[in-house]
C-alpha cells in the first residue's frame, strides 16, 4: 500500500475536564474523530477542536455515540432504530456547524465505543448510522472495521466506506476487539504497536491474541488519545510508516 490515513479520537474533554493532548496529536494525525457531545465534548470544546483541526489541515470526522456522558459512551444501550438514527443526525449537525465556522466541514462518520461495537454485527444499529449520514450528506464516508455490518450497510446504501485498524488495541480470533475489561486489551509498547501497523498495512494481516492471523483491509490506522503516551505512539507509528515508504494522508 502506497498510503494510509492516521486518525485519533479528539475533543473528548467536557467542561472543566480535559482528556489527551489534542494539539500534539493534531500535529501528527491526518484525520480527527471529534466527539459530538454525547459521550464527550461540549460546544466550546467542539469549537476549539474544529478550529485546531482546520489550522492543521486535518480532516474532521463525526465520532457519534450513544447519549452516555457518564459512561463515556462505552455502555451498551437498546435504542429503537428511528430514535438512534435521529440521535446520530443531531450529532452530525452539531459538529458540522462548528466545522463550517472553522472554514472546513465534516468529511466522515465513525461510531464511538459501544455504538461502534453494536454496528460491527447489528444490522439495525449500522443502518441507523448510515441512514443518518446519507440523509445529512451523501458525500460522507463511513469509517469502521473491515467486514463489519456498518461497512456493508454503507455499501448497500451507496456511501463510500473506509476500513480501519486499531494500532493500540488487541484483537480476538474473529477479528473483533478484545474487551477493555480484559487484560492486554490496550497495547502500550511502541515496538509492538509499530510492528502491528506495518504488518496490517503491508500484508493485510493482524495477529489475534491467540495467534490466529486475521485478514483485513486497511485505509486508516487509529491511535486512541486516551492510551498512555498516545502522542508518542502516534508519532512513532507515523515515523515508521514514512520510513517504510508508506505515505500518511487523509483517506477522504
Amino acid at each position: 500500500m502506497a498510503a494510509v490515513d492516521l486518525n485519533a479520537d479528539l475533543g473528548e474533554g467536557y467542561g472543566a475536564w480535559s482528556l489527551g493532548d489534542d494539539e500534539a496529536l493534531l500535529g501528527t494525525v491526518t484525520s480527527a474523530n471529534v466527539a459530538c457531545g454525547f459521550h464527550a465534548g461540549d460546544p466550546s470544546t467542539i469549537r476549539r477542536t474544529c478550529l485546531s483541526a482546520a489550522r492543521s489541515s486535518v480532516r474532521i470526522g463525526a465520532q457519534v455515540s450513544y447519549p452516555d456522558l457518564a459512561g463515556f459512551g462505552r455502555r451498551a444501550m437498546s435504542i429503537p432504530f428511528e430514535e438512534l438514527r435521529d440521535l446520530v443526525l443531531y450529532q452530525l449537525g452539531a459538529l458540522d456547524g462548528f466545522a463550517q465556522v472553522a472554514g472546513t466541514e465534516v468529511a466522515y462518520v465513525k461510531p464511538h465505543g459501544a455504538l461502534y461495537h453494536a454496528c460491527w454485527d447489528d444490522r439495525v444499529s449500522a443502518r441507523a448510522v448510515v441512514e443518518a449520514a446519507i440523509e445529512y450528506d451523501p458525500s460522507l464516508v463511513i469509517l469502521g472495521p473491515a467486514g463489519s455490518m456498518l461497512l456493508a450497510e454503507a455499501e448497500r446504501i451507496g456511501l463510500e466506506q473506509a476500513e480501519e485498524v486499531f494500532a493500540d488495541r488487541a484483537y480476538t480470533a474473529d477479528g473483533h476487539l478484545v474487551p477493555r475489561s480484559e487484560p492486554g486489551a490496550v497495547l502500550h509498547d511502541l515496538d509492538s504497536v509499530v510492528a502491528r501497523v506495518l504488518r496490517a498495512v503491508g500484508e493485510g494481516e493482524i495477529e489475534a491474541v491467540d495467534g490466529t492471523v486475521v485478514r483485513t483491509a486497511v485505509r486508516s490506522i487509529c491511535v486512541h488519545s486516551d492510551t498512555p503516551d498516545a502522542v508518542g505512539l502516534a508519532r512513532g507509528v507515523r515515523s515508521a510508516l514514512e520510513d517504510a515508504g508508506i505515505g500518511v494522508y487523509p483517506f477522504c
